[in-house]
């Protein structure tokens, strides 16, 4: 079994796919070199499903035989698709960044099911992971990426990806062609220099230039297979890949564009975007494809963006009857639900409790790949995880986020997955106390880690100008040890939490046990839904009805 076909199915989890018309699930933001604090660009992604167990892949680079094949197997249910060729030499991967610091992240958005081709042979986590294995740049990925699907087939639904290096950042609307015709078609688009986009499982590019290859590139039949299957009609530079491939519908707008509307909202308060858009408004203004934040954001703040249960919107999650007492900011599946024939829903924000991992991809042109690649990596809820440092240059990763320390079937405390888990649905409990402890944890460690860092850079760089190696090993020592220390210390944090909120009590920093009311909100609740059952009366006195 060679190297790729073992990986593939050790991992066969999968990434993120749209299982029904009622799961939505990941989200992704860009941001361009001119609109970070430092100069980076970055890619945020939540790989979001009931089922995905949050792991931190490592693909090492390799010299290979020419001529020689490696096996394809489908990232979300590992059956086999076929043989591929395989390139002279691949490069090293962490997670979804590779050694160059390319960084690709995805979410599937469906489209038209009658273009999907089950006889193609690429589906959509491998064409990110083989992309990332060939390319040195992000427009090299792209290019990759076309060709794959054009060779061999494409067999997914449609995704949306984002493609980025240290001095560029795309976006990509990608669909197949039907059955029994081989390739895709797609468009893509670079972000422009200070400005930042986002995608939630909805394609986001409307209509796009026609001839300027230095900002959109786009697969040939693009249009003209909009045109023949009906998709489509007006002049060419009326076309909208959005309209032609995935109209919007209810679910597109309130589950998806509502969570890049949050993202931009936060980045840019001053623009004021109206929510009729997401509404379903008739005559709203469509949401802009990228915007330009009101300040240059920083990882704090990016990580920060990744955050978002609509609060201080109309969309928030933290009030209301299904929030519970305690403010809880999550909303058990099924999303969609009726009451007496009527339809309703609940929000689908970019924080939610099946997250499997999520990361913040910081990547910088001024410093050699192996440093100036960071893959802030956190597994389980944005809201609650913590995002560990992993640079792109290092040559293991933490046991307790490496694939096959544990899986979605098989618990354990060696997990950082697991652990995480432990304490966040132990969290929802009493959500609005125990996330205050939880987020000074989480603060610490990531205040911590981004205070050190131009110290960890200036060090691995001095060992780097001596020999790539020593400063290779320098920051894999580094990550692995940053990551063993977040796990244990989260272990610790479930164990305090059981401690101090035990059987519904709280306890005060002496160890002295408190019984705190409910809020006043929720006794009104109470007693609006039946408060003369509950009523303290006196004996004999007549239970009025």
């Amino acid at each position: 079994m060679n190297k790729m076909r073992s990986i593939i199915a050790v991992v066969v989890t999968g990434l993120c796919s749209v299982l029904s018309t009622t799961v939505y699930p990941c989200t992704n933001f860009l941001i361009s070199k001119g609109a970070s604090a430092d100069g980076s660009t970055m890619i945020t992604y939540s790989a979001d499903s009931h089922v995905l167990y949050g792991d931190l892949l490592y693909i090492p680079a390799g010299n290979h035989i020419e001529g020689s094949l490696i096996d394809v197997y489908d990232w979300d249910d590992g059956s086999f698709h076929g043989q591929i060729r395989q390139v002279a030499h691949t490069y090293a991967v962490i997670g979804n960044m590779n050694e160059h610091q390319v960084t690709i992240g995805e979410t599937t958005y469906g489209g038209r099911p009658e273009l999907q081709d089950s006889t193609g042979i690429i589906d959509y986590g491998s064409l990110m992971f083989l992309a990332l294995q060939r390319a040195r740049t992000a427009r090299q990925a792209i290019q990759v990426m076309g060709d794959l699907v054009a060779e061999y087939g494409y067999c997914s639904e449609g995704e949306t990806f984002s493609i980025g290096d240290p001095n560029e950042v795309w976006i990509m609307d990608l669909i197949g062609k039907g059955p029994g015709r081989k390739g895709a078609v797609w468009v893509t688009r670079r972000i422009p220099d200070g400005y930042i986009s986002a995608h939630a499982n909805q394609p986001r590019i409307t209509q796009f230039p026609l001839n300027d290859p230095q900002n959109c590139i786009y697969e040939k039949d693009v249009i003209s297979l909009a045109r023949e299957k009906g998709y489509f009609k007006g002049e060419d530079k009326d076309f909208s890949f959005v309209d032609a491939y995935a109209p919007l519908d209810f679910g597109a707008l309130r589950f998806c564009e509502a969570r890049v509307w949050s993202m931009f909202r936060r980045a840019a308060p001053s623009l004021n975007l109206s929510t009729d858009y997401i509404n379903g408004v008739k005559g709203a203004e469509v949401m802009p494809l990228w915007i330009k934040p009101d300040t240059k954001l920083s990882v704090r703040d990016v990580m920060e963006l990744m955050r978002d249960h609509f609060e201080n919107s109309e969309y928030d999650l933290t009030p209301g009857v299904g929030a519970g007492p305690f403010s809880c900011p999550y909303r058990w599946r099924p999303m969609q639900w009726a009451v007496d024939s009527v339809e309703y829903v609940h929000e689908r924000a970019t924080s939610t409790q099946q997250t499997g991992f999520s990361f913040v991809a910081q990547m910088r042109s001024w410093l050699p790949d192996p440093i100036g690649g960071v893959h802030w990596f956190g597994v389980d809820d944005t809201y609650s995880t913590v995002y560990v440092p992993m640079y792109c240059g290092i040559k293991e990763v933490p046991k307790s986020y490496a694939v096959g320390t544990a899986s979605f079937q098989k618990f354990s405390w060696d997990s950082a997955w697991w652990v995480f888990n432990f304490v966040a649905n132990y969290a929802y409990s009493r959500y609005c106390d125990m996330i205050v402890d939880i987020q000074k944890v989480q603060r610490e460690f990531e205040g911590s880690f981004l205070a050190n860092q131009p110290e960890i850079d200036n060090a691995a760089l001095a060992l780097y100008k001596q020999d790539p190696r020593l400063a290779a090993d320098y920051l894999t020592e580094y990550s692995v040890t940053q990551g063993e220390k977040v796990t244990r210390r989260w272990k610790e944090l479930g164990e305090f939490l059981l401690y101090k909120y035990i059987d519904g009590n709280v306890k005060d920093e002496h160890g002295n046990v408190m019984h705190p009311r409910y809020p006043e909100s929720w006794y009104r609740r109470i007693i609006a839904e039946d408060g003369e059952h509950f009523k303290v009366r006196k004996i004999g006195e007549q239970i009025s009805h």
